[in-house]
């Protein structure tokens, strides 16, 4: 089987869709191949969707897609895997054989949003800088911490791609395209979508920490940075303030000016919410979580994470488990 298609073929591609998947990626990924087909005269690209069963696949929003064919029955020379939340639903045994079997044959494999751990799983992203969805970024390091996770929207090789998932599987299309159409046609079909600038690997996924939080004091946002980098190694309070050259007390009187809380609540609060993700997205148990979040044990993470959310880590657990 060739890789690439000759001019007069359309490029095949198939997308593995896994139950929950996003649906934002999903179609920013399909939409630019169908306008590149419409804008161009000519099919350039075929797609199909696959499942690891006959039925119907939901996404995340509750749509619902029909496979053209199961997992596996066809093999195409690209393979976009798409997920959401719980990623794992789609880590049988035999869909990541499966896996294994088309990188050995040279398929080109792809994923969106969470379809990285899948990959992941397969052992298939060994030595690969990997762009995940930035909320399922610390989980996926837990679980594989060999593996280098950016903060970039997308990371192309030449046999393997990721991306972080919604509007940006559409930049992702957009410069696959433009690779191998021109600049051109990706720009009009940019243009199509009221997309004004295509951002490229390198733009990151989150906005400025100033606008996401609407602080603009340099030195509350120094310390948030450096609390989001330090979650599993806790700063004291006395060396965040050191490290932008005030004082405990003026520190704290910045962060009750600038968000309306001491620096150990925001703080506290932002491990709390990484320890909530862990919970949800990896099967860590409530001693390996508490470590990655700095707390000194299980039972003060349980305590600290009751006074937060109103219940204890493990009830949180289980009644994801039963979504």
């Amino acid at each position: 089987m060739r890789d690439a298609p000759t001019p007069s073929e359309p490029e095949r591609i198939g997308f593995l869709l896994v139950s929950g998947f996003s649906a934002m990626a999903f179609f920013s990924a399909i939409e630019p191949l169908r306008v590149a087909n419409r804008l161009s005269g000519r099919p350039l690209y075929n797609w199909r969707i696959y499942a690891q069963h006959a039925d119907p696949v939901e996404a995340s929003n509750g749509l619902r897609l029909v496979p053209d064919t199961p997992f596996g029955a066809e093999r195409p020379p690209t393979l976009i895997v798409c997920a959401g939340f719980n990623p794992e639903r789609a880590e049988s045994k035999a869909t990541l054989a499966t896996l294994r079997k088309f990188a050995r044959a040279g398929v080109r494999l792809g994923a969106l949003d969470t379809g990285a751990h899948v990959l992941a799983k397969a052992g298939l992203l060994s030595g690969s800088r990997v762009s995940i969805h930035w909320e399922a970024a610390p989980a996926f390091q837990e679980e594989f911490p060999d593996i280098e996770v950016t903060g970039e929207l997308f990371e192309v090789k030449e046999r393997i791609f990721t991306c972080a998932g919604g509007t940006a599987a559409l930049d992702l299309m957009l410069a696959m395209i433009g690779a191998r159409h021109g600049a051109s046609l990706a720009c009009a079909i940019s243009e199509q979508f009221i997309h004004d600038r295509i951002r490229t690997s390198r733009d990151h996924q989150r906005m400025e920490l100033a606008a996401r939080l609407q602080v603009h004091n340099e030195k509350v946002l120094q310390v948030v940075e450096l609390m989001e980098r330090c979650i599993e190694q806790v700063m004291d309070m006395t060396d965040l303030a050191e490290a932008v050259s005030v004082t405990p007390r003026q520190l704290e009187r910045l962060f009750e000016n600038a968000l309306g809380q001491s620096p150990a609540r925001y703080y506290r609060n932002l491990r709390l919410d990484r320890a909530q993700h862990l919970l949800r997205e990896t099967g860590l148990s409530v001693v390996q979580v508490a470590v990655a979040t700095g707390f000194n044990s299980a039972s003060s993470l349980s305590r600290a994470y009751r006074d937060c959310y109103g219940r204890p880590p493990r009830s949180d657990r289980r009644a994801m488990a039963k979504n």
